[in-house]
């Protein structure tokens, strides 16, 4: 039995990797699920939530460069490296974008950065404030890839820390909606009857609710927040893997394998798990990916209305929030930007869900 499994097992694995699209979508989720793990490494503006704010470069284009005088402060954050991969750093320094600056005696002048053709103020700061009075290496200039937002952040590291949001959701409402679903779906698939008849009934009116409208009144009875969201995605998508797995285990029960375990004597939980449940995983795995990418959008669409992750945390759905006026202002790719990566993550999702749904089908 188990030779055959791990020959099925190589047999969809090699189709899976003929799927053009497939393998490029696999692969392109690989490379953003460890670009959001190490989002802070990479980032350019590694504070936390890459929240640096300077009002004075707000809403710049991509490929924007200015002088970034660095004022170093006296307070000491002392912060372990795994603080920092996974929050960010903590720093009391101060940025400040400017123009010119000159040196006269033990002063460091400096003209602070205007847009819009505006003449930026005139500021001082004693040479002292820098370690060994070396300035040089607190003025360098600064690229912003992607641009600035209407606050000034640098939008790359917005985009790459919002990443976070959207694969975190996307892992955490799958995992409840398979936990939720596959318990109720293989309950009432395998007892049937009055139990069946009930569970279905759950299944029917939470299926009857828009999915939306049922995310809003389950976040605000939460709260608004990061976990809360994540707990109403989850609650809201495992009717249609409970509806999978019933149907699935309806067919499998009357396989002779499954009367062969009753007439060994072996109980029902043993018969549903280690029985008929690792032979109907083909449809739950391609329904999961297809999760993955609702769950995104869920995500976004929550974030865009303002009942989402909440400001300063970056959020994709969010970021298209505070800038979707900007696309008739010039500046569209401000809102631009974070609504294409939803929609190449998603893409990316439904076409790994397409590629394993035929990898998987034992017709073919």
């Amino acid at each position: 039995m188990s030779n055959t499994s791990d020959s099925l097992s190589k047999l969809a694995l090699r189709k899976f990797k003929k799927n053009f699209w497939g393998v490029l979508s696999f692969w392109l989720i690989l490379i953003i699920g460890v670009m959001s793990l190490f989002a802070y490494m990479i980032a350019p503006d590694d504070s936390q939530n890459a929240n640096e704010m300077h009002l004075s470069i707000h809403s710049q284009r991509p490929g924007f460069e200015v002088q970034m005088l660095t004022i170093p402060s006296e307070i000491d954050n002392h912060q372990s490296v795994v603080s920092k991969l996974l929050f960010g750093t903590q720093s009391s320094d101060s940025e400040i974008p400017i123009s010119k600056y000159t040196i006269e005696n033990t002063t460091l002048f400096y003209t602070e950065y205007a847009s819009d053709g505006l003449i930026g103020a005139d500021k001082a700061v004693d040479l002292s404030v820098f370690p060994n009075n070396d300035y040089n290496s607190y003025i360098e200039n600064k690229s912003f890839l992607f641009g600035t937002d209407k606050y000034g952040r640098d939008l790359l590291s917005r985009v790459l820390v919002g990443s976070r949001i959207s694969f975190s959701i996307g892992f955490v409402a799958v995992f409840i909606s398979l936990i939720i679903g596959i318990f109720f779906g293989s309950i009432a698939g395998y007892y049937g009857g009055k139990i069946d008849a009930f569970i279905m009934w759950i299944i029917n009116v939470t299926w009857s609710i828009p999915t939306l409208l049922l995310v809003i009144a389950i976040t605000l009875a939460l709260g608004k927040g990061f976990w809360q969201v994540f707990i109403a995605v989850g609650l809201t998508m495992w009717v249609e893997v409970a509806r999978v797995v019933r149907g699935q285990i309806i067919s499998a029960k009357e396989m002779q394998y499954v009367t062969a375990a009753r007439a060994l004597g072996f109980n029902d939980y043993r018969i549903i798990t280690k029985h008929i449940l690792p032979n109907i995983m083909a449809p739950i795995i391609v329904i999961s990916a297809a999760n993955f990418a609702a769950a995104i959008l869920i995500e976004s669409g929550l974030s865009f209305l303002g009942i989402g992750a909440q400001p300063p945390m970056a959020s994709w759905g969010a970021m298209i929030k505070d800038h979707y006026n900007y696309i008739i202002l010039g500046k569209p790719f401000l809102a631009l930007i974070p609504g294409v990566c939803i929609m190449v993550l998603v893409m990316a999702f439904m076409l790994v869900g397409n590629a394993l749904r035929d990898a998987l089908d034992v017709k073919t």
